[in-house]
This record gives C-alpha cells, sequence and structure tokens, in this order.
C-alpha cells in the first residue's frame, strides 16, 4: 500500500497511524512517519505531541525520506515494535519506532520512546523535526542544548532527545537532515528526565540492545496466549493491542489511549476515552482468560477489587461508571478551546462528565467478571464476597430506576432494557457463585429479585408490533445491546422470541455485516450529528449468530468485518459510511469483542 497523503489541512485520516507504547503509555506513528500522538508518563497525562488534534498547535515528532517515497506499515512479527518502510527511486529505508519495556525503576521513569532509521537498500537522505507543544499545546517550553542532547522543558515535565546525528535548534524546535546509505542507521531517542533520570545518549549499540530486548520482550509475552484457532494473526494482533493498553503500575486497561478523536467527522461525539470503564470488565476478564493470559486478567482484577468497592454512596451509586487508571474517581471534563480537533472537528475534551452519569449495567459487568475469575483463575476472598453480596444488595433495591444505559446517552434517563438484563446477570452469577461454593447469601430475596427481573424484560421489553426486544420499556426501538440477550444467558439462542428479535436487528441495524447501535433519528440521544456502525456491536451480532446456529452467515459476517481493520489490524471505535474508522482509536472493547467471537466460533466451527 501507499501511505496516504496528509490532507491539505496536515491530518492523516485516523486509521493511518499504527501504535507502540511501555504498558505506561502509547504513541501513535503516522504511516508517513511523523508522531501525531504521546502523552507523558502516562496515557491520560497531558500530550506532548497532539498532531491529531491540531496539526498546527498539537506539536509532532515527523521523521521521514526527504524524496517521494510509496510507504508500507506493519510490525515485526509478534511484537509491538511498528515498522514504516520508504520506497524510493534511489533505495529503502525504515523507520524501527519502539518504546522499551524495562523493570528497572529509574529506567521505566524514562518512558524511553527509540526511532531507529536504517537504510536497507541504496541510499536515502532523511529529515526529522521535533516539536513537543507540552500541556495538550498550552504550555510554552524551553530548549536548551547540553552537550549533543536536546533538553525541552517546562516546569512540570523536561524532555531530553538524543541523537547520533548533528541536531540543530530551530526556535523551540529541534531538527536534522542527514543520508543513509545502505546498511549504515541513525538512531533518536527521547527520554522523561529530571529527578534521577538524567539525559542520557542513545548511542547505536544500545539501540540495537533495546530492540532486540523489547523484540523478545513482546515473543516471551505472546507465547503464553493459548489461542491456536483459524484467526491467530488477528487475535494476537489484538491481544498485543490490549496489553498495549494495560497500565502495569496498577493493572488498569484503559478504553482506548486517546481523546476527541470524532465519531463524525465535524460532528461533537468527541470523548476521552484514556479511563477504565467498569463496563469493559467482564469483556476484559472472558477474553483475557480465554487466551490464558492469567496474570493480567489477575492484576485487572486486582484493580477493580482495590478501587471499584463499594465503599461511599454517591448520587450514581457504589460504583461509578469509570476510574482514572489510578483509581482516582474525579475525572471532571473539560473542554479545550485552543485546539481545532481532528481535521476541524471540535470540541477537544479532556475528562468525561459520563463519570457521573447512573448505568445500572455496570454492576452485571463487574459481578460477571468476579463470576469469571471465580471460576476459572482462582476463588474470591470471604471479604470480597463481603463486597460482591452488598453490590446485589444494592441492585435488589435499585435494579427498576430509570438510567443513562449503556450508550451513555444525554437524552434523560430511560428504562432501558439493556440495564434490566445485566441487573438479572449481576444477581443470577452471585446466585451460583453462592451455591457453587456454599458462600452466606441471602437467596430467597435474591431469587425472588431475579425472577421479577427476568418477568419484567419479558413483558415490557417485548414489543408485540416489532416482534422483537426493544431498547427501552413500552417502546419500538431496535437496539443492537440486545444482542447480549443469548450471551449473557438470559435467553435461549434459539427462543423463538430471540430469532425474531435477530431477524429484526438485521433488517434495521445491520448493514453488510456492520452494526449501528440504533436509529438516534427514533430514539433522540441529546446530540447532534449522526454515527458510523458500532464494531463491538458487529462482533456481538457475529456470537449472536453463532449461538443461534447460524454458523455460515456467522462467519461470513466475521470474516467481512475482518477486512474493516486497519492495514495493522486495528480498530476505532466505530466505521463509517465509507468504511474509514471513527472515534478514539485503538479501542479495546472492540478488539476484546474480536477476540470472544473468533473463540466461539473457532469453537462451533470444530
Amino acid at each position: 500500500m501507499s501511505g496516504s497523503p496528509r490532507d491539505h489541512t496536515g491530518y492523516l485520516p485516523i486509521a493511518e497511524h499504527g501504535l507502540i507504547g511501555d504498558l505506561r503509555s502509547v504513541a501513535l506513528v503516522g504511516t508517513d512517519g511523523t508522531i501525531d500522538w504521546y502523552c507523558c508518563p502516562s496515557f491520560d497525562a497531558p500530550s506532548v505531541f497532539a498532531s491529531i488534534l491540531d496539526a498546527e498547535r498539537g506539536g509532532c515528532f515527523e521523521l521521514a525520506a526527504t524524496v517521494p517515497a510509496r510507504t508500507k506499515q506493519f510490525y515485526f512479527p509478534d511484537t509491538n515494535v511498528l515498522i514504516t518502510r520508504f520506497y524510493t527511486e534511489d533505495g529503502v529505508g525504515e523507520v524501527q519506532d519502539f518504546m522499551p519495556v524495562d523493570g528497572d525503576t529509574v529506567e521505566t521513569e524514562r518512558h524511553r520512546l527509540i526511532r531507529r532509521v536504517v537504510c536497507v537498500r541504496g541510499s536515502i537522505p532523511f529529515r526529522t523535526r521535533v516539536a513537543p507543544r507540552f500541556d495538550y499545546g498550552a504550555q510554552p517550553h524551553t530548549l536548551r542544548m547540553v552537550g549533543d542532547v536536546a533538553v525541552f522543558e517546562t516546569p512540570k515535565l523536561s524532555l531530553g532527545l538524543t541523537a547520533t546525528v548533528p541536531l540543530e535548534t530551530e526556535g523551540p524546535d529541534v531538527r536534522a537532515d542527514f543520508k543513509l546509505s545502505e546498511g549504515e542507521s541513525a538512531v533518536f531517542a527521547l527520554d522523561q528526565v529530571g529527578g534521577e533520570v538524567t539525559p542520557r545518549r542513545c548511542a547505536r549499540t544500545e539501540a540495537e540492545e533495546q530492540f532486540n530486548s523489547t523484540v523478545a520482550y513482546w515473543r516471551h509475552w505472546l507465547s503464553a496466549s493459548k489461542y491456536r484457532g483459524r484467526w491467530r494473526e488477528m487475535v494476537h494482533r489484538s491481544a498485543l493491542t490490549l496489553k498495549l493498553l494495560t497500565y502495569a503500575p496498577t493493572g488498569a486497561i484503559v478504553a482506548a489511549p486517546t481523546t476527541s478523536l470524532p465519531e463524525q467527522l465535524g460532528g461533537e461525539r468527541n470523548w476521552d476515552y484514556r479511563y477504565v470503564w467498569v463496563r469493559d470488565a467482564a469483556f476484559c476478564v472472558y477474553a483475557l482468560l480465554r487466551l490464558g493470559f492469567t496474570s493480567e486478567a489477575e492484576a485487572f482484577m486486582d484493580f477493580l477489587i482495590r478501587h471499584v468497592s463499594p465503599d461511599g454512596h454517591g448520587h450514581s451509586g457504589p460504583l461509578q461508571i469509570m476510574y482514572g487508571i489510578d483509581g482516582r474517581t474525579d475525572l471532571t471534563e473539560r473542554e479545550l478551546g485552543h485546539l481545532e480537533g481532528h481535521q476541524g472537528s471540535a470540541p477537544v475534551r479532556v475528562g468525561n462528565a459520563a463519570a457521573d452519569q447512573l448505568q445500572l449495567d455496570i454492576y452485571g459487568a463487574l459481578i460477571d467478571s468476579i463470576y469469571l475469575y471465580d471460576k476459572w483463575a482462582k476463588p474470591i476472598s470471604s471479604d470480597q464476597w463481603d463486597d460482591v453480596s452488598a453490590l446485589v444488595d444494592w441492585v435488589c433495591e435499585n435494579w427498576d430506576q430509570p438510567d443513562e444505559g449503556i450508550w451513555e446517552t444525554r437524552g434523560g434517563r430511560k428504562n432501558f432494557l439493556y440495564s434490566r438484563l445485566m441487573c438479572w446477570v449481576a444477581i443470577e452469577r452471585a446466585i451460583r457463585m453462592a451455591n457453587r461454593r456454599g458462600l452466606p447469601a441471602d437467596l430467597n430475596r435474591w431469587r425472588e429479585c431475579r425472577d421479577v427481573i427476568y418477568r419484567r424484560i419479558m413483558k415490557r421489553g417485548w414489543s408485540e408490533t416489532r416482534q422483537a426486544f426493544v431498547q427501552h420499556e413500552d417502546g419500538d426501538v431496535l437496539d443492537a445491546a440486545v444482542l447480549m440477550m443469548p450471551l449473557t444467558k438470559f435467553i435461549a439462542p434459539t427462543d423463538p422470541k430471540w430469532l425474531s428479535t435477530l431477524d429484526a436487528l438485521t433488517e434495521e441495524l445491520v448493514s453488510d455485516s456492520l452494526v449501528y447501535r440504533y436509529d438516534p433519528t427514533a430514539s433522540p440521544d441529546g446530540l447532534r450529528g449522526d454515527e458510523g456502525t458500532f464494531s463491538i456491536c458487529s462482533f456481538w451480532y457475529v456470537e449472536a449468530m453463532v449461538h443461534a446456529g447460524r454458523i455460515d452467515e456467522a462467519r461470513l459476517a466475521f470474516e467481512k468485518m475482518l477486512t474493516y481493520a486497519n492495514h495493522l489490524g486495528l480498530y476505532a471505535e466505530e466505521i463509517s459510511n465509507t468504511g474509514e474508522q471513527q472515534g478514539n482509536f485503538p479501542q479495546a472493547f472492540t478488539h476484546l469483542a474480536l477476540i470472544s467471537a473468533a473463540f466461539n466460533l473457532d469453537r462451533a466451527l470444530g
């Protein structure tokens, strides 16, 4: 493929990026060799490079051939080391991008980002420009040369750039022009400096060692995967991507490493996803345990147990729907008016006001994840069981409240079927745990409540006119979230009512195997504009068809869905009418659903 050129306003499409990281933060590298997004020292820290959100003011790290070139981007096999290759008339060169994953604490604080340029054939001239813009482009910095290290300084964060070629200063930025012949290389290393971490040169030999140790780290990690099915490459790329979205110090997994990438170009559906959603919990634990990554599942459960406990009762119940990667609960949302947004799609938001919403489905997601962990990994403790019991008691009291629902609509609370369904899951999984392990529980009350919810869904969540289960009680709007009904074992996947629902969803919300969440014109969600198909729903659809016995249709839908990934096998949240990736990128939830769909489809195909 040839790398998509930036449009006239200086933006690459969202899909034209790859991801590297060190389990604390990530960088997005464009197919033209420019780093367009990087937050240091953590996922949710203010950005240093954010040209994906503002080509002029965001800051970037350009590195490319200075002559016309076709480019191709790929991962070094079975790793998160990214290669961007330049094909020119006079030769072939490549940029190898990676962040060493280091156990040594002082070195970990360095958050080193290495860009190694190698000329593979012939000779090629290259140019680099390093233009950090601290604090989302709002904090000016000073630049000074310490020997041959360029130090970019602000009161809160300083970065040191070292290179094996001479650097020149250009105002607040650094640049270099250099030519490489076959077999020659150049190395650039960007470090966080300050405190115990002093600027340190990165020689070619050290870059070579760190390249080899980073490759070895990722290959060793991936070797623990138990997946041997038909879609190994896509499943393993999804697993490697999920690992990149893990914050190692706490075990948290972010929903996506970006903020405000638009769900519709020019629209206002731009949100900050650099946090931990409780909703993703069960999917994370399920996918990680299914693949054999027990220590990641354990670390994530530790995060949930440590930070997501029913201590306080906020106005949205004992749990928040999302938490910071360090477990913090204050995620105040604000708009950054000085950034124009990706391709002019303002506003750019940091923080997320949805943290204060009531979304009752999260109780089912959390307790389902604990149930899976207790069953497949290790039994939960007595204290943890007390927390689960307290949550179930709360759900028994509050399940029938209207809420904002799974899609975090800003159009007022409703009696969403999906919220009811997941309250049923919360109680049902807790009953299973109590029975299997003989744990103390108010089983009579729990069973009674579970059954009341079941009957309520069957009566008021079913529309006679649509012959389908619908988005909210006593309505007739269809919603892809009901695809979870057979997946959570609420209804038999071959129940006539369910099959009729599946047919209705296929007719109204499915477009060439891609699935819309709902029709915003039929169910106003308080926001302007349209949106694309929702990739997680497309994978749920595959699973629902597998369970319904429609294996050939499921396989076709799955294989089609794989063709919509970007060149590296990565997915944003949505796919536009023209087939482009839209929304924050890459999205953990989509990759989790891909793993789950592949696993279940493989099993059905035998």
